[in-house]
């Protein structure tokens, strides 16, 4: 584990180089993963995550909203990213697709449960439709790198779309296939789609992380660059207070 003060360290050398050139989709650093995306170093690892979902579900959320899941690396990142755009209501981060009940982080970072780390997004379709949640994921995140995003590498990392009913499959199937004709990737789109499975929160310390922890080592590395780059090229997606 690095410790913070070298990660600080890091982060001086880098900014004195003239940055580290990560890009929207993915990170070319070379500085492992594993050593900044370490989620329990701010906050205790919860034994269960019962008390997160009786404390997430009280929540208020509006019956006209509809809900997206999607799977895109760090759940970090994906929330990050659409916390800032206008129609979303709230987006929480979590865990899909495996076959252990309620899993932990810690017991998901083994790869043994199945899951992936999934972003729930709450939005208003007369604002935001899922197609332009769709076109927001496939230039956010790398959908031809299996089981990895950058330097964060394992299925938890995986890229897939976990669709809620009939319609958001068709649309999900219909928006990957148009993206993979064009040249937005030079590689074939690897993301799965798939019917939503097993979703359960992950635990408090992971809600709302970037806002939280601005100046955390794996948000000043990887997370910053890519909500940056979003301004700039979804600017019009983006909530007033968020331009």
């Amino acid at each position: 584990m690095i410790a913070k003060t070298y990660i600080s360290w890091l982060v001086g050398i880098t900014v004195l180089l003239g940055g580290i050139g990560l890009s929207l989709a993915g990170s070319s650093t070379t500085i492992p993963a594993n050593s900044l995306h370490n989620k329990t170093n701010n906050g205790p690892i919860a034994t269960n995550n019962l008390d997160n979902n009786t404390l997430m579900s009280t929540i208020s959320i509006p019956d006209s909203l509809e809900m997206a899941t999607f799977g895109a690396g760090c759940f970090w990142c994906v929330e990050a990213i659409y916390e800032l755009m206008e129609g979303i209501h709230h987006v929480e981060s979590g865990y899909s697709g495996g076959h252990v009940e309620n899993p932990t982080y810690k017991e998901v970072t083994t790869e043994r449960t199945g899951h992936a780390e999934v972003a729930r997004i709450h939005f208003d379709p007369k604002v935001i439709s899922y197609k332009d949640l769709l076109q927001v994921l496939w230039h956010t995140h790398n959908p031809t790198t299996l089981n990895r995003q950058g330097n964060d590498v394992g299925t938890q990392y995986r890229s897939v779309i976990y669709y809620h009913n009939d319609e958001q499959k068709a649309i999900a199937e219909a928006s990957k296939k148009a993206v993979d004709t064009t040249d937005l990737w030079d590689d074939p789109i690897v993301t799965t789609i798939e019917p939503l499975t097993n979703y359960f929160i992950a635990e408090n310390y992971h809600q709302d992380y970037f806002e939280n922890n601005p100046t955390a080592g794996y948000c000043s590395f990887v997370i910053a660059p890519k909500v940056q780059k979003f301004k700039k090229e979804f600017a019009h997606l983006l909530k007033e207070n968020n331009s």
